[in-house]
């Protein structure tokens, strides 16, 4: 069974609505869309081009899809990400699409059963962006492998993914974060069950040092 990875870029309040430009996202009558761009180097470029590389199949919100329908199919080999996103399966999660345009693509109507399959089919499903479609996938435990890039900046305003109504979930780091130099930082997660709640931090505190000295002491009676 393969995994589902989503990869999104926020703000520091969970803004992830039109990073890539002023009219990619306007719906609530929101006017601060281009917010990536500022904070773009190669790095960060790279970063994403690597992920993008080892997808092999991609799905997609229908907003999202719409996008990159009308931007990847005419560019050509001289752009990998293009390349890769011409050539492998797309899959977009839509109640009214009926006739897709971007070669390739297959129409998803139940995300809970059909996305599942997907999962058995091949080895690594990417989201890219699709706010809507994350939600309703973290909703149904979904997700596997959130890849984030964080960027330092507030908007206030916007769409974002884990407003009220998030299903509680826990996720461990599953890479080192790597900070870029225009201030963004890549954090990798993974799935981890339920969150562990109702633990007092001072008693945590307590038991970490405590834990602390046991190892230490053990060494030490194992060197002498």
């Amino acid at each position: 069974m393969g995994i589902i990875q989503a990869d999104l870029f926020l703000t520091l309040d969970g803004v992830y609505q039109g990073p890539g430009g002023p009219d990619e996202d306007r719906a609530g009558g929101f006017g601060l869309g281009g917010w990536q761009g500022a904070y773009f180097d190669d790095a960060t470029g790279e970063t994403i081009g690597a992920g993008i590389a080892r997808l092999d199949a991609l799905l997609l919100g229908r907003r999202t899809y719409d996008i990159f329908a009308g931007y990847w199919p005419a560019h050509g080999d001289d752009d990998p990400i293009a390349v890769t996103f011409n050539a492998v399966p797309k899959f977009v999660v839509s109640r009214t699409l009926t006739d897709p345009s971007w070669a390739g693509t297959t129409v998803l109507r139940d995300v809970a059963a059909e996305v599942r399959a997907l999962r058995d089919r091949f080895d690594a499903v990417r989201v890219i962006g699709s706010g809507e479609l994350l939600t309703a996938l973290l909703r149904e435990d979904l997700v596997d492998r959130l890849n984030l890039l964080l960027y330092p900046l507030v908007l206030g305003s916007g769409k974002r993914i884990f407003g009220s109504g998030a299903v509680p979930a826990a996720f461990t780091l599953a890479a080192p974060p790597r900070a870029f130099p225009k201030g963004a930082v890549s954090l990798v997660y993974e799935r981890a069950g339920a969150p562990v709640t109702g633990v007092d931090v001072a008693q945590a505190g307590q038991q970490a040092s405590t834990d602390a000295h046991t190892r230490a002491t053990d060494r030490t009676a194992s060197s002498g």
